[in-house]
């Protein structure tokens, strides 16, 4: 994975960098879509008196934000590009030294409120894939910085062993965040629309190198950081308007 962050980071520093011998077309573009987060599974680094807790959070589809500003060279297009995606939490599940722990009313798996959210900042290189008639097959890859954000990160429901019921969880959500590198991948289709604005459809595959954030989340300062990181996919259309 390193070696292939380092080609991505040539490619996009020497695109960036070169003066090429025909001209540019300047572009905007502005995409929005549905995102879906791979479960997030901080790593195993909070001892309990009972062994080591581990979690895995799933999360709900979510919406996905992207504007870029570019050069059109012919073949390639170099662009800067800011994105924002955000997905809410649906669910948690628990263990300890690798054995899942079960809630009473609610299973092994406990419903959980909060999102996670990612602005990213990255450089990208397409290439385009003329068809013919104006449309254009591209693939593209970037690299850069994300900062992931925790709002409000909870379970849902408290368990009232007298009563034997769930009620609502009091307590206030984890809030954290981080900053780390970050790359994608991805695909599309552009088709004409007039002459200097283009109809994109793109595949977007995101993810982030591994970070560290705070242990609130367990109530337990002082110990280890927790790390993890992002994955997501993206479905995604928009419009590129030349200049």
């Amino acid at each position: 994975m390193k070696k292939s962050l380092s080609l991505i980071a040539v490619f996009v520093v020497i695109g960036f960098a070169s003066n090429p011998t025909q001209a540019a077309n300047h572009y905007v573009s502005g995409m929005a879509g549905v995102s879906w987060m791979n479960n997030i599974t901080p790593s195993e680094s909070y001892q309990a008196s009972s062994g080591n807790q581990a979690a895995n959070f799933d999360l709900k589809s979510g919406i996905n934000a992207l504007g870029a500003v570019g050069c059109d060279y012919g073949n390639y297009r170099l662009e800067a590009e800011i994105g924002y995606q955000q997905n809410k939490l649906r669910s948690g599940v628990d263990s300890i030294d690798g054995v899942v722990q079960y809630y009473p009313l609610e299973g092994s798996r406990y419903e959980m409120r909060g999102d996670v959210s990612v602005l990213s900042l990255m450089g990208n290189g397409y290439y385009d894939f003329h068809l013919g008639s104006g449309i254009d097959f591209y693939a593209t890859a970037g690299i850069g910085v994300a900062q992931v954000s925790f709002k409000d990160m909870n379970s849902v429901h408290n368990y009232d062993p007298v009563y034997d019921v769930l009620y609502d969880n009091p307590n206030p959500g984890y809030n954290d965040h981080a900053t780390t590198l970050a790359y994608q991948v991805g695909a599309g289709l552009a088709f004409p629309v007039t002459h200097n604005i283009k109809l994109d459809l793109r595949y977007r595959y995101f993810a982030t190198t591994d970070f560290s954030y705070g242990n609130d989340w367990f109530g337990t300062a002082g110990k280890t950081d927790i790390t993890t990181n992002v994955v997501s996919h993206s479905a995604l259309i928009g419009l590129r308007v030349g200049f």
